[in-house]
């Protein structure tokens, strides 16, 4: 490689473009760049390579016999270097990875998942599971799902859906609970780093000034909800968090009254980059899915 150091990859390839297309016109056509610009060029390289490269004849350059066979090999290089780069952006387009909060991935995601692997069979899925906002410069990550109020700079926030809030409790539970002035009579359940509380929902559903038996407190949404499941009490949670486990029939909603928390989800992606074809892919099924839940 130190033989490469000392020669610019721009000269070589415009050596290689008039070796291969047999003008300076037709290469500069090619490089989209000026003939007095790739003429430099060759004249720049012959200068570094210390031997000339061409014969200058009235019909053109014409390459010299001596060093045809490097020049052929320079092509077939170049043709190596062409492949190589379209199987690093096929790879980039195949290989999806995507910043996910674990809530949203365990408690939504990975039950509908085997739909678009089966739609797309060419695409690998690699999740990042983590709760805090992802940084895309110096890393891997083609994309990202997160809720939160919006407004982040550097990236583009693609509306998903927004939050609503309600509670829910086990079915046996739900027997005894008719109104919401009933949540005075049993345990309610907390989630200590919820970006909302309960009076976010009480106030809407007309018991703002309702005495709560307050029950265990979580640092976990997803273990809040397992404790509901259970029968320990009453949670707030919100649609996509406890869809499966509605649809499930492991917990109920005891009033059906579904308040905004004020927050939403998010496809997140780099502002102002190409997004690769799985990218795309992944986001439009994700929409499309969200759509039969109800949340499109």
């Amino acid at each position: 490689m130190s033989e490469l150091n000392r020669i610019h990859l721009n000269g070589l390839r415009a050596v290689e473009t008039v070796y291969r297309l047999g003008s300076l016109q037709a290469a500069a056509d090619a490089l989209g760049v000026s003939p007095g610009a790739v003429s430099q060029q060759i004249i720049r390289t012959e200068s570094q390579l210390g031997q000339p490269l061409f014969e200058r004849t009235p019909k053109g350059l014409k390459p010299l016999d001596t060093v045809v066979p490097a020049l052929q090999r320079m092509t077939d290089a170049f043709d190596m270097l062409a492949s190589a780069t379209a199987m690093a952006r096929h790879r980039d387009d195949d290989i999806l990875t995507v910043s996910i909060a674990p809530i949203f991935a365990a408690r939504w995601l990975v039950h509908r998942l085997p739909d678009f692997l089966e739609k797309n069979p060419g695409i690998r899925l690699r999740f990042d599971a983590v709760d805090g906002l992802v940084s895309f410069t110096g890393s891997d990550i083609d994309a990202a799902i997160r809720y939160g109020p919006g407004g982040w700079p550097g990236v583009d926030a693609d509306l998903l859906f927004e939050q609503d809030i309600f509670p829910v409790c086990a079915p046996a539970l739900a027997k005894t609970l008719k109104t919401p002035a009933d949540l005075a009579r049993v345990p309610v359940l907390v989630d200590d780093n919820w970006h909302f509380g309960w009076e976010t929902w009480m106030e809407p559903a007309g018991i703002a000034d309702l005495p709560l038996r307050r029950g265990p407190s979580f640092s976990n949404a997803s273990l809040c909800l397992d404790a509901a499941i259970s029968g320990q009490g009453v949670a707030l949670t919100w649609d996509i968090l406890a869809q499966y486990a509605l649809d499930n029939g492991q917990v109920v909603e005891p009033f059906h009254v579904r308040v905004k928390s004020g927050w939403a989800t998010y496809f997140v992606t780099p502002q102002g980059k190409r997004l690769p074809k799985s990218v795309n892919l992944f986001r439009d099924w994700l929409k499309a899915e969200l759509k039969l839940a109800g949340k499109g």
